[in-house]
């Protein structure tokens, strides 16, 4: 293309993404794309994380050169907890983050902080989370929900649990998994919010019963001898979305380029992990550094791989461990996988009243944003926005009718 003339580049340009944009729903794209028109329009991207497993895919796009590919550096910034990553994406300190799902929705309609057009560019990974009992609770028979259940019927006591962010996955995990089981989170037990690093500690000096948080801070608890792992998230819901490459409504509209510049790359890395034993190894040992999760490689290699053990002496393969691209079927940002949160938002009573459950997963999922991207990549996308799962107490979900599902649960807040 040539760029001597840059008012009609600039005007090409517009036309080119006004034509994307519409052609993305079919898969179509205009060739221009490859051939510079879709420069991006900010080149370094300052991209938040907290030392989980699931930031892999952001961190190795940078480590690997994949956003350099796509003409962007990735700087991924290491956050101390999920309010931080909120309040820096927020103001603009931050760019994108690797988030929690329910968080993007929660700022998007100001539940428990700063209320901000928010969007989700893509899942970043699925499953291989967990539930973690103090192995003080296990020596009482606790190992596992329906003998928790038990336990707490029988000792009447103050139960504390500790989740990573109110409005996030693992408060949502931790409380659909209480509940399946009779146990109402918001009456029969205690619910703190504590950062996913400082889970282990935490429950170290006995300032938790429980908690739900991400990897490898459950086999940690296991491996320093603290705590068991009584259920995955997966056993709550089979290929759960988990984190999302986060970021504004404001972002996307000024940048379209330089977020499906970032959506590429971090494409290619969930592509690039998901290949092999090789590649897994290499990201463990990555992401173990200091400057990362900061842990032992031994922590998170196992798990990444589907071996999971209790702490208890029971060793099992897990065929539904964390993915970060399953040959594409698990980055599509489906509308269901957003009302999902929405549901359980109003079942808890963040929400007080039900939302537009659609028309708010249109606004945020950037559906035809990750389209064009997933097509540049030859990665396919699902022929719906809609998806149908099975959860733990036997309810499906399809996102269809969203209040009636919301309203639907016998133990609620």
């Amino acid at each position: 293309m040539n760029h001597a003339d840059d008012t009609n580049h600039g005007l090409n340009r517009r036309s080119i993404l006004m034509t994307g944009a519409a052609m993305a729903a079919t898969g179509a794209l205009p060739q221009a794309w490859a051939q510079g028109s879709d420069k991006p329009e900010k080149e370094e991207v300052r991209i938040g994380f907290i030392p989980l497993t699931d930031c892999a895919s952001v961190v190795m796009a940078s480590v690997l050169g994949f956003d350099k590919k796509y003409g962007i550096k990735i700087i991924p910034t290491k956050e101390a907890s999920w309010a931080g990553v909120r309040d820096k994406l927020v103001n603009g300190e931050l760019d994108m983050a690797h988030v929690l799902y329910g968080l993007v929705y929660g700022v998007h309609l100001g539940v428990g902080g700063p209320k901000k057009d928010m969007a989700v560019l893509m899942t970043l990974n699925r499953n291989g989370q967990a539930l973690t009992l103090s192995k003080k609770l296990a020596d009482q028979g606790a190992v596992d929900g329906a003998s928790l259940a038990k336990v707490m019927a029988k000792e009447k006591r103050e139960y504390t649990f500790a989740q990573t962010f109110p409005t996030g996955t693992h408060a949502m995990w931790l409380y659909y998994w209480l509940a399946s089981y009779g146990v109402n989170p918001m009456k029969d037990a205690k619910v703190i919010t504590v950062p996913p690093p400082q889970m282990v500690a935490n429950m170290r000096v006995g300032n938790m019963d429980g908690f739900c948080v991400g990897e490898p801070w459950n086999h940690r608890a296991i491996i320093d001898g603290i705590g068991i792992t009584a259920a995955t998230t997966q056993d709550v819901w089979p290929d759960h979305p988990e984190k999302v490459l986060g970021t504004t409504g404001d972002f996307v509209k000024k940048y379209p380029n330089t977020a499906r510049a970032v959506i590429m790359a971090v494409l290619e890395a969930g592509r690039w992990i998901d290949a092999g034993l090789k590649n897994k190894q290499q990201m463990a040992e990555t992401i173990a550094e200091k400057a990362y999760v900061n842990t032992s490689v031994d922590a998170i290699n196992q798990r990444i791989l589907g071996r999971y053990q209790n702490g208890l002496g029971k060793t099992w393969d897990d065929p539904k461990h964390m993915k970060f691209f399953d040959d594409g079927a698990v980055n599509y940002p489906y509308l269901s996988d957003g009302m999902w949160f929405l549901t359980q938002h109003k079942r808890w009573g963040l929400l007080k009243s039900h939302p537009d459950y659609l028309a708010v997963a249109k606004q945020v999922n950037q559906t035809a944003l990750y389209t064009q991207a997933a097509s540049q990549l030859k990665v396919s996308v699902p022929k719906s926005d809609l998806r149908t799962s099975k959860l733990i107490d036997g309810t499906v979900w399809d996102g269809k009718d969203p209040a009636k599902y919301a309203d639907s649960f016998k133990v609620k807040a």
